[in-house]
């Protein structure tokens, strides 16, 4: 799998290798980070055509020591990253409530919640296409001062977007998308040839039915060092269900670039769908790599606050949503057995940041946040800088920042939290770096939700972020 061994045992780790029956724990993957995980014991996966019959050769399996971001040598940072300003340089106005990017061969492709994916390349932008089957998730006017929460599309509408690691040859770019089957809502990741005369004509589904509603419909593809494509996918309020793997609401999956399932994918007690990799999620939308090979997802808590950036072990049990209690307060995770796994950082009852997408910058064009994660803010118009220190290094500066590192948090890592761009862009909804270095941002400001004076009449833009 994706994920790297910890450096040092955790306490789920002991409780496995002492035989605890714990459905989920670390020593699901082998020493190497490869092979099925579980302990074997009367697993039964849900059976499935998995896997879509593409006419492209979408092999992309590699071993992850060959990623460009590989260094299991790295070191966090120990200095502040607020210790230099930055400043942004506008690159395109005017955008349809955007929502995710991702770069391929260097055009960067843009999703717009209101059914379309677009290319910016050389300085301009073009429309690739209109998705006929995704709902047109609404927005407000640029400059327009009415919130009205909720939009046409609720939360859902067309969300993520990943390109093909070897685009364009294939010439595929996947998309996760809202639509409407029956009078019911549903997601769905779809991968589009985006060099035919109407790429919906020249389509295929990787995974659909993925539990829809007006709010928490996760969202966020992306590809991972090996080149697996990795899904959050929300609860669609079915709380219950994200707690079970037999379903695929509430969890992050794992799938070949066609669909079909990865041999070394998490394996589970009972019944389970062998795409799941965790689960027990409430509405994660960020998902990255340490440069270690280890993923690191955000996700949304429950009002008041209680947002998350969980540390992701396949086979693993993040706390949402049992039948008799949720677990998500600090104190219900100390006191919560060891099944559950901790979040490396949550915000408590303190108030909600509302974390969004999320990039592990490794760039140097901003260095203060060089090897550090960077997240989206929507609720707290804002950027969440996250310096993930592994366990048995220093931490950074404490004058400007909070550190997390508490009986009730995950023990391979500790968080150390700065906030930056406080109201300067509005909603910042993800944040991607560039091929050049670069570090680029998207705000979701038309999606009826901002505050103060968002939207503007430049809402919503993409924006590249440097050094004042």
């Amino acid at each position: 799998m994706d994920e790297m061994p910890s450096t040092r045992p955790s306490r789920r780790d002991f409780l496995a290798l002492a035989g605890a029956g714990i459905t989920a724990s670390v020593a699901g993957c082998s020493s190497d980070g490869t092979g099925p995980g579980g302990n074997g014991n009367d697993s039964s996966p849900i059976g499935g055509d998995y896997g879509a019959d593409i006419p492209y050769d979408v092999t992309a399996t590699r071993d992850r020591s060959a990623w460009d971001g590989y260094d299991p040598e790295w070191t966090a940072p120990t200095t502040s990253p607020l210790e230099t300003s930055l400043e942004t340089e506008i690159l395109v106005e005017n955008l349809e409530v955007p929502w995710d990017l991702s770069f391929g061969n260097g055009t960067l492709f843009i999703t717009e919640r209101v059914g379309t994916v677009k290319a910016f390349e050389d300085g301009a932008v073009r429309t690739v296409t209109n998705l006929e089957e995704a709902i047109d998730g609404g927005s407000v006017d640029p400059g327009s001062d009415e919130q009205s929460w909720w939009v046409d599309g609720g939360e859902g509408g067309t969300l993520g977007v990943a390109a093909h690691p070897s685009y364009p040859e294939p010439p595929l770019v996947y998309v996760y998308y809202t639509y409407i089957a029956g009078g019911n809502r549903y997601n769905r990741v779809h991968a589009f040839d985006v060099s035919a005369d109407d790429p919906n004509e020249e389509s295929w589904v990787i995974v659909d039915r993925i539990p829809g509603e007006k709010y928490h419909d996760g969202g966020r593809i992306e590809f991972g060092p090996r080149n697996k494509l990795w899904i959050t996918t929300g609860d669609a309020d079915l709380r219950a269900a994200a707690a079970d793997p037999a379903t695929i609401g509430g969890k992050i999956l794992r799938v070949n670039p066609d669909g079909s399932v990865p041999a070394d994918n998490q394996q589970f007690d009972g019944e389970y769908d062998p795409r799941v990799f965790t689960y027990g999620h409430r509405n994660p939308q960020g998902i990255v790599w340490l440069p270690d090979g280890t993923p690191i997802a955000t996700e949304h808590g429950p009002t008041p606050g209680r947002d998350e950036i969980n540390h992701l072990v396949g086979g693993d049990y993040y706390g949402w949503h049992t039948e008799e209690e949720m677990v998500r307060d600090p104190e219900q995770y100390a006191d919560a057995d060891e099944s559950v796994h901790r979040p490396v950082y949550s915000t408590g009852r303190g108030g909600s940041v509302a974390p969004t997408g999320a990039v592990f910058y490794t760039g140097d064009a901003v260095p203060s946040l060089t090897n550090r994660m960077i997240v989206g803010g929507l609720i707290s118009q804002q950027l969440i800088v996250a310096t993930i220190t592994p366990d048995g290094q220093a931490v950074p500066d404490l004058e400007d920042g909070e550190t997390v590192d508490a009986a009730w948090t995950d023990d391979h890592y500790t968080a150390t939290i700065h906030t930056t761009f406080k109201n300067r862009l509005g909603r910042i909804r993800h944040l991607e770096q560039g091929p050049d270095g670069g570090l680029y941002v998207i705000t979701s400001n038309r999606d009826g939700r901002a505050e103060g004076k968002f939207p503007t009449e430049q809402d919503d833009i993409l924006a590249r972020i440097t050094p004042a």
